[in-house]
């Protein structure tokens, strides 16, 4: 295995989590943390027993100290953008949080800077990494037949303070992208349109829209359905959420949290057709962000395509602004026109 440097950008709870991350790595050494506030990298290092580093406000300044193999940015989403432009132009191979940009001009900004600087540039979708996910996917290609309908429903009261209660559109931009990236892992289609609301109940705490409802058009004709909301308190769905996928020869069901089952035609005829329990294993895989670091490494090292590399995973960035522009508009939505 190669041994690796890394320069972590971003000292806040995820950056931190990122760092724990990166430091179980074997292969992996954090050279360097960077963090806009003063002292905010160097005191999260201390606290988390790390082995002695850069620590900076300036990721300029710390890209020449460290010199490092790759850059991992866990910056808000609004410095994504200019994070990543910067990696890029040095060489730098990114590894990137959720969502890749504030919109799909820097989306697109971003994509064409990784392909001049013929560097990867990976956007880490950790939910991918789910056996359970998997799991599901190969129950559906294994019992349904070709999708049809795919719903999705998510419901959590998450009270996390910061700056997520002041985006405008914190359940879209910063959760949905991983609903909707995983609804294109599940049914292999594209987005083609969608019609959208997004709402606020009376008793929200956040500033922008909390709550949504979105239809999407996928490639094949097949029709993805999404409920959510984020200030939905008492009986929640997991973080993974609760879906149901429908072919012409079944349907697969998963509560997001035990393994996926599913119901398969064994004869037609009759009122309803006669059906049979349907299963599979779930595989144990480095999960969450474990996953996307290997998944990374592995791309680094073999130069395979890993799962949330940016031309596929801005597919998944065009579903969120699509269904945005849909609140905003009220109209149905062509993700061509963004």
């Amino acid at each position: 295995m190669t041994s690796f440097t890394a320069l972590l950008v971003g000292a806040g709870g995820m950056g931190q989590t990122w760092a724990r991350n990166l430091h179980a790595h074997p292969d992996v050494r954090i050279g360097g943390w960077v963090d806009v506030r003063p002292h905010a990298a160097a005191q999260a290092a201390t606290e988390l027993e790390l082995p002695p580093l850069h620590a900076d406000t300036d990721f300029a300044r710390a890209l020449q100290a460290v010199g490092p193999d790759f850059v991992v940015d866990v910056t808000i989403p609004e410095a994504h953008h200019d994070v990543t432009l910067a990696a890029l132009a040095a060489g730098l191979p990114v590894l990137g949080e959720k969502p890749m940009a504030a919109s799909m001009v820097q989306a697109r900004a971003m994509v064409a800077a990784a392909e001049r600087a013929n560097k990867l540039y990976m956007v880490s979708q950790s939910r991918r990494y789910d056996g359970r996910l998997q799991a599901f996917r190969q129950l559906i290609e294994r019992t349904t037949g070709p999708l049809g309908l795919l719903n999705s429903d998510f419901y959590i009261g998450a009270h996390f303070g910061g700056f997520r209660d002041h985006m405008a559109s914190p359940l879209l931009l910063d959760m949905a992208i991983h609903t909707f990236d995983a609804a294109r892992f599940l049914c292999a289609a594209d987005p083609v349109a969608v019609y959208c609301e997004e709402f606020n109940p009376s008793w929200s705490w956040y500033t922008g829209g909390a709550c949504a409802n979105a239809i999407f058009e996928m490639s094949g004709g097949l029709r993805y359905t999404y409920r959510g909301s984020w200030c939905a308190e008492g009986v929640p769905t997991s973080w993974e959420g609760e879906w149901r996928a429908v072919g012409p020869h079944g349907t697969a069901t998963w509560n997001g949290q035990t393994a996926p089952s599913a119901e398969v035609v064994t004869e037609r005829g009759g009122f309803v057709s006669t059906v049979a329990p349907a299963s599979v294993e779930v595989a144990q895989i480095h999960g969450g962000i474990a996953g996307s670091l290997r998944d990374f490494l592995h791309a680094l090292e073999t130069g395979a395509t890993p799962m949330g590399a940016c031309h596929d995973n801005i597919k998944s960035l065009s579903m969120v602004f699509a269904a945005i522009e849909s609140a905003r508009s009220g109209r149905r939505v062509l993700v061509s026109e963004l």
